[in-house]
């Protein structure tokens, strides 16, 4: 019996390293173009650009900022997909590509996420404990963005 475990257990370990080599691409672009981004196109306020970029950016941007457990698969795999979905819905630095009303309606869904707590991911937030808004990050956030929609 413990023969066929330690069997077992030496198949595990060989698979966990064999596909630790499978490494996705990382989602690092040194250039994109700053026309599109998000703080290019709002007179966003350093506070409220700095609480969305540690709390929204490594999933909604070009740009994450890998930790070190962020290359352990399958880790990795969860992180990467997590990415997908988020650029999918929001990227701040595709945010000027997005028609008028669209970024209108992205703003308020920023707003509405933060004000629900379904934003940043509690998944997420877990491991990256400097993504987690206080209640006054929250607000700064949220005032900021009924200001500029009410200005549109």
């Amino acid at each position: 019996m413990t023969r066929k475990l330690k069997k077992i257990a030496l198949v595990f370990f060989l698979m966990f390293v064999a596909i630790q080599f499978y490494q996705p691409k990382q989602n690092v672009s040194s250039s994109f173009d700053i026309g599109k981004n998000f703080a290019n196109n709002y007179k966003v306020p350093p506070k409220v650009l700095n609480s969305l970029q540690k709390a929204c950016y490594d999933c909604h941007s070009n740009t994450t900022k890998y930790l070190w457990y962020d290359y352990i698969q399958p880790a990795r795999l969860f992180v990467e997909n997590h990415i997908k979905n988020g650029k999918e819905e929001l990227n701040f630095n595709e945010f000027a590509t997005y028609s008028n009303r669209k970024q209108q309606s992205k703003l308020k869904a920023i707003s509405r996420e933060i004000k629900s707590g379904t934003m940043p991911l509690s998944s997420y937030t877990q491991l990256h404990q400097d993504a987690i808004l206080d209640e006054t990050q929250k607000q700064e956030i949220i005032s900021w963005i009924e200001q500029t929609i009410n200005k549109e």
